[in-house]
């Protein structure tokens, strides 16, 4: 594999010499990818590259991995001293004067984890970003504090963890590591990665996979009993740190970290939907990060910019949403800038729009736009998801929330009408999921599609049978989508809001009665749903936590929940109910 426009230069230290490789301008601020085991620093070529155009991006193979050499003899050449004095080594050769940003991933994170924290590299780092590799200090007091202080909850979590780390154990048997990579394992390596860890196909890993491996047992046997037994009381980071937590790594407990500002003061944290191997699964979401938190230092502000109550998660995420000028969409859009994303703020009413997208930058948005496109117009929605790809960047949570009231018998509504309500209600949903879901399989790194029904999607009434039908054809194209994109670590959820006191009341048209008539229904809806007083804001928030949790259909209202519950146990009721003449 070859990193494009790489400059690779040679570093000697200790007996060994290290292959260093360079991206980007070396006037810029300095980033030093460490990779993991069993890697080489090619595992870094997705995220080095995003990160060139912006900074001096520096790779290096660890001792005995990729092309550097290894120590001979190999046991206690590969202790975390060792790996510190390569790591100083290297930066006298690329950023002599100018302290840099490390990351690391795996044991690259636990080796920096040694570099942040020991005395003789202060004042050379300026930030520290850390993923899916603990410090063994902090991981050797985490177990010592468990281990004195047993309490149901912290016996389950060293049980869980001890069971995480079988692998552990194995890379301490003599010979047989060596063996199994040099042999069968090696070989069946890449079919692994891609189809446990879904890491794409391509040219990952080297062709010294096997090598690295045998060559890096050595890293666990030189260093994990010694510092898990033994560990430092004084290993506190001296610089800013930012943590991201692949929430589905299968090596790792996140409890692990549950008390890492005790270690780390000025600590960022983040959590992604992942596996393990995120510098190939997530690369745009890794760099995104490492590119805001890198800027955030050196501008004299490490600390995050949103604080809301999902900011761990959303934070730097490009999130779209539809009918965001007013009501749910605006609440939403609001929402997803507290917790620090970008937001692209959608709706036909430009005005409305520009109003969300300011409150949103105000409300912690890294970044807003306003965008003034009809959802219904096939031609207008390929050219905003050609727009905001180009200009922004692929979406990583798309909320179809546009939608429209249309209430009457059925002989009352029109052809138009109908046509009018599927356009926006179904047809919008289906373009957005068509042309910003499309996207997100392609980039192949995951994301989440919410789309609002309604609890007509399974509430009959006589009173709305165009409404929702549209709802409920939304509700089947979300399990169908669901459904298919499952394997494509893409997220799909119906959110089914009932009488939610939003503009939407105001608006509604209603079929067979004169303009006076549908003026006095439309303030008598309104002022009814005023009365239930159930704010657009509580929606958000279930949106949001849907997305976090990944759930499929998500009744909100207490009347939503009960109506889902009755059509699951009870739908002759809920046809009883359907006969009912609505309040007007």
């Amino acid at each position: 594999m070859t990193l494009t426009g790489a400059r690779e230069r040679r570093v000697r230290t200790g007996g060994i010499e290290l292959c260093v490789a360079e991206l980007g301008d070396p006037a810029r601020p300095t980033v030093v990818l460490v990779h993991g085991y069993p890697d080489s620093k090619e595992v870094w070529s997705e995220v080095a590259e995003r990160l060139a155009g912006r900074f001096h991006v520096v790779l290096y193979d660890v001792r005995g991995h990729g092309r550097s050499t290894a120590p001979t003899p190999l046991r206690g050449g590969f202790t975390l001293e060792k790996l510190t004095d390569d790591f100083l080594a290297v930066l006298d050769a690329v950023s002599p004067g100018r302290p840099v940003h490390l990351v690391g991933h795996d044991w690259g994170s636990v080796q920096s984890w040694e570099f942040v924290t020991v005395e003789r590299t202060e004042g050379r780092i300026a930030s520290f970003t850390s993923m899916s590799g603990p410090s063994l200090d902090h991981f050797g007091h985490w177990i010592k504090q468990r281990v004195r202080r047993p309490t149901p909850r912290r016996v389950g979590q060293l049980l869980g963890q001890g069971a995480k780390s079988w692998y552990v154990y194995l890379l301490h048997t003599p010979a047989l590591p060596e063996l199994a990579w040099r042999g069968p394992l090696g070989s069946r390596w890449p079919k692994i990665l891609r189809r446990i860890e879904k890491v794409p196909d391509g040219d990952y890993p080297t062709p010294s996979l096997r090598t690295d491996a045998a060559h890096g047992a050595w890293l666990y046997r030189d260093n994990v009993r010694s510092r898990l037994s033994r560990p430092r009381t004084d290993a506190r980071a001296h610089a800013p740190v930012q943590l991201i937590t692949p929430l589905g790594d299968a090596f790792l407990s996140e409890r692990l970290y549950d008390e890492l500002e005790r270690w780390a003061p000025r600590l960022t944290r983040h959590t992604l939907p992942a596996k393990h191997w995120i510098p190939r699964t997530r690369p745009d979401q890794v760099a995104t990060w490492i590119s805001e938190f890198v800027t955030a230092v050196e501008s004299g502000d490490p600390a995050p910019a949103a604080n809301g109550r999902y900011a761990q998660r959303f934070a730097g995420l490009l999130v779209l949403v539809t009918g965001a000028g007013s009501g749910i969409g605006r609440a939403t859009a609001l929402a997803f800038a507290e917790a620090g994303a970008r937001v692209v703020v959608v709706d036909r009413d430009a005005e409305g729009a520009a109003r969300t997208a300011e409150q949103a930058r105000s409300g912690g948005a890294r970044s807003a736009w306003a965008e003034t496109v009809d959802v219904s117009d096939e031609r207008a929605m390929e050219k905003l998801a050609e727009k905001v790809a180009g200009e922004y960047g692929v979406v990583d949570v798309l909320v179809n929330n546009a939608g429209i009231g249309l209430s009457g018998s059925f002989f009352d509504t029109t052809t138009d009408d109908w046509r009018r309500v599927l356009d926006v209600n179904l047809w919008g949903v289906i373009h957005g999921c068509r042309l910003f879901g499309r996207r997100m399989a392609e980039r192949g790194q995951g994301g989440h599609i919410v789309n609002v029904a309604s609890a007509a999607a399974y509430q009959p009434s006589k009173a709305l049978p165009a409404y929702s039908t549209s709802k409920a054809a939304v509700l089947m194209l979300s399990e169908c989508l669901r459904a298919e994109l499952a394997g494509r670590d893409i997220g799909v959820s119906a959110v089914c809001p009932g009488f939610v006191h939003t503009n939407i009341t105001s608006t509604a048209r209603f079929t067979g009665v004169d303009a006076a008539e549908e003026k006095r229904r439309q303030e008598r809806t309104a002022r009814l749903y005023g009365l239930r007083g159930y704010p657009p804001e509580k929606v958000a928030d279930a949106i949001l936590r849907a997305v976090v949790r990944n759930q499929a259909v998500v009744p909100v209202t207490p009347e939503a929940r009960g109506a889902r519950l009755m059509s699951r146990l009870a739908p002759k009721a809920l046809r009883a109910i359907a006969r009912l003449d609505p309040p007007l």
